[in-house]
């Protein structure tokens, strides 16, 4: 290492410590802001309202695949092949409905909960724009990124009330 090197990259070490000290950083986890948020509550609330009807339609479906099975494993001595088969068959065309049904309630789950993200996003960024340019930050980051933040920094909480005045 040169002479010069040697000397620089310690004051470079410290002068970026410096500039660093300067900056007013935060941190927000977005997905909490908003579903801690008072409109998105009652957003996932109407949506479970909505699912409801097909989760009873699941539970029965899975109520009749396990009277089914009980009944096969009742009855079997009493059966002949044709009708083990037949009951077999019928156990497994209706896991195969349930299995189905369950993917697709998962995924209208999935759905509702990314359109409610999507619908509050324009309201969180004004919040945030608001929240920076008032307190002056110089950097705010994903919470998500960090393994651990000193929690005076994360804002998350006065987003999610910001959002919540807002309405």
């Amino acid at each position: 290492m040169t002479k010069f090197a040697r000397l620089f990259l310690p004051l470079l070490i410290l002068g970026s410590g410096v500039a660093v000290a300067e900056l007013k950083i935060a941190v927000i986890s977005v997905q909490q802001a908003i579903s801690q948020s008072e409109e998105a509550k009652a957003k996932v609330e109407a949506m479970g309202e909505e699912l409801e009807k097909d989760q009873t339609e699941l539970q029965a479906l899975s109520d009749e695949i396990k009277a089914l099975n009980e009944r096969l494993a009742k009855d079997a001595e009493v059966m002949s092949d044709s009708e083990q088969r037949r009951a077999q068959k019928d156990i497994e065309d209706k896991q195969l409905e349930l299995q189905f049904g369950v993917q697709k309630l998962q995924k209208e789950a999935q759905d509702g909960q990314q359109e409610i993200l999507r619908e509050m996003s324009p309201k969180l960024n004004a919040v945030l724009k608001d929240i920076i340019d008032l307190e002056g930050y110089d950097v705010v980051m994903d919470r998500q990124a960090f393994l651990y933040v000193n929690p005076k920094h994360d804002i998350t909480r006065k987003i999610t009330e910001l959002l919540n005045d807002k309405e």
